[in-house]
């Protein structure tokens, strides 16, 4: 009698499920503006365009490879002290970008500070190894940190275009307000630059992106 052999499906690497992995966290389970968290890095560092970038790829880099280390030891962390093991992982993690920053971008790293090292503590990062990496396999824990960091810095981004412009007139040194408009007495915000303008502009985004996401779903 011959022996049926089952062959287990693959799921496609992009698969629906998959997808939504990496869309999601743009909107409607945005890390910043649906669940708030990862405000004070909001609030403090995005005086410059050109620290939030950095700060999105520093905070991307540690949630991906945190999310896929955490993933392929989900099986053999102890319940106990799971929570000790990944802020290890993500701090070991962190000291390496702190000092590849210190070596490649000397003067980013001295604006960013403190800001960096705050990036254990992240409570964006601490709350997917949690809730998304102890409980799937690598690739899908991949995909969800690389989401939840693109939906994390393009809010960063959004707050830095909008203090910089106002507040110095120019990103990455470029001038973006032209110099008529000085001439008509226009003068650059320094209040754009404290954190409670950064509070603000956030409080704005939360509030434009709640509203078009109550509208869709009453519409449908």
């Amino acid at each position: 009698m011959a022996e049926t052999v089952t062959v287990e499906e693959k799921e496609p690497l992009f698969s629906k499920k998959n997808r939504q992995l990496l869309i999601d966290p743009l909107n409607d389970q945005n890390p910043i503006t649906i669940q708030v968290l990862g405000i004070c890095s909001a609030l403090a560092i995005t005086t410059q365009v050109k620290n939030a970038v950095v700060m999105t790829i520093s905070v991307m880099f540690v949630m991906m490879a945190g999310n896929v280390i955490v993933s392929l030891l989900r099986n053999g962390i102890p319940d106990r002290i799971r929570i000790i093991v990944q802020l290890v992982i993500v701090a070991a993690l962190v000291i390496l970008v702190d000092q590849v920053l210190k070596a490649f971008v000397y003067d980013v790293s001295k604006q960013l500070s403190v800001f960096v090292g705050l990036i254990i503590t992240n409570c964006i990062i601490m709350g997917r190894l949690e809730a998304f990496a102890l409980a799937n396999k690598p690739w899908p824990s991949l995909l969800d940190g690389f989401g939840n960091a693109i939906g994390y810095g393009w809010v960063l981004v959004v707050v830095a275009v909008v203090r910089e412009i106002l507040g110095a007139g120019k990103i990455f040194g470029i001038q973006i307000i032209p110099d008529a408009v000085y001439a008509f007495g226009y003068m650059n915000n320094n209040f754009v630059i404290l954190p409670p303008m950064a509070l603000i502009i956030v409080g704005i985004i939360i509030w434009i992106q709640r509203s078009k996401n109550t509208a869709l779903i009453e519409s449908h």
